[in-house]
């Protein structure tokens, strides 16, 4: 019995081949990713050269009443606006703030999901109503809290006051008595129901039949949710929480149209805007934009963290 043994190919054919689908497999990348570029162009024409120049001007003396003194500062300007009482008193407020706004929002967006997340008649439109107050324009609802809500004549709450107490009920002054206050419940407002999205949905990709085998076992409610929904709404929740305070460390609008900066409600942004209109010294405020910029980044890495985590997770299931 003989024995056919066959010949590999040709090396010389062999690299052709697989240089030829190298080649093809590029072109295919390529061909795939090519619509992407006007977007990448754009994005970076529109984000990263501003944020380019701003570095830049952060480094130099740039005042807009002297403009025949521009010239290179080194860190000076960052020193400046960290030694600053104002700016530092300013990072406080913006830390209070955010911080603030964020675990309240947190709180009641977690009890309005966990409402939310039972059956009931006419909840489809509920969640459109608790969705709302997310997509009204921020400087549109920081005026209506302001002169609907806050006026010390004409506002709700005092209307509200005269009602329960009769005329002669006291007329607070909303904003002047309580100004942090006054703003973190308007962002408190508009910002709850994104954080009721993020955890309405995760209480609806909690596993069911888990929690169905812990009840049968004589778990009740509270332990189910202590020991199973609040573990599962974990990342959820961090996840609401950083990419809140992305977005509201950055918030200019409300304090701008509420308070104007004033009774120590001045933040970072609106410290900036200050700088940068008021007193004209560009190298400052650029250099205290590219510390808000520096610490908005801190955050969202973490915030990419949290969501890549998230995403393996629900993949490994």
């Amino acid at each position: 019995m003989s024995t056919t043994i066959e010949k590999p190919p040709p090396t010389g054919r062999r690299s052709a081949t697989g240089a030829s689908s190298g080649a093809l497999r590029r072109s295919g990348d390529m061909a795939r990713r090519a619509p992407l570029l006007p977007a990448l162009i754009f994005l970076i024409i529109v984000t990263q050269l501003p944020f380019l120049g701003t570095l830049v001007i952060s480094f130099m003396e740039w005042n807009g009443f002297y403009p025949d003194r521009i010239g290179f500062a080194g860190f000076d300007n960052f020193v400046s606006v960290l030694g600053n009482p104002d700016t530092r008193a300013a990072i406080v407020t913006t830390i209070v703030l955010t911080a603030s706004v964020v675990l309240v929002s947190l709180v009641l967006g977690l009890l309005i999901a966990l409402l939310l997340d039972r059956t009931f008649r006419g909840r489809g439109i509920v969640r459109t109503m608790m969705i709302t107050p997310f997509l009204v324009v921020p400087v549109a609802a920081a005026l209506v809290w302001k002169h609907a809500l806050y006026n010390p004549q004409y506002g709700l709450f005092n209307g509200l006051l005269r009602t329960v107490f009769g005329p002669q009920a006291v007329q607070v002054e909303w904003i002047s008595a309580f100004p942090l206050s006054s703003l973190v419940a308007a962002l408190v407002w508009q910002w709850t129901p994104f954080m009721m999205l993020i955890i309405l949905a995760g209480l609806q990709s909690k596993p069911l039949d888990v929690i169905e085998a812990a009840q049968i076992d004589g778990c009740s409610s509270w332990q189910v949710f202590r020991h199973m929904t609040l573990p599962h709404l974990r990342q959820y929740l961090e996840l609401g929480g950083l990419l809140g305070s992305i977005y509201v460390v950055q918030n200019f609008d409300a304090v701008f149209t509420i308070t104007s900066g004033g009774l120590g409600t001045a933040n970072l942004p609106y410290t900036i805007y200050q700088i940068f209109y008021n007193a004209q010294d560009y190298g400052r405020a650029s250099a205290a934009g590219v510390i808000v910029v520096i610490g908005t980044i801190i955050i969202a890495t973490f915030a990419l963290r949290t969501v890549s985590s998230l995403f393996r997770e629900e993949g490994a299931r």
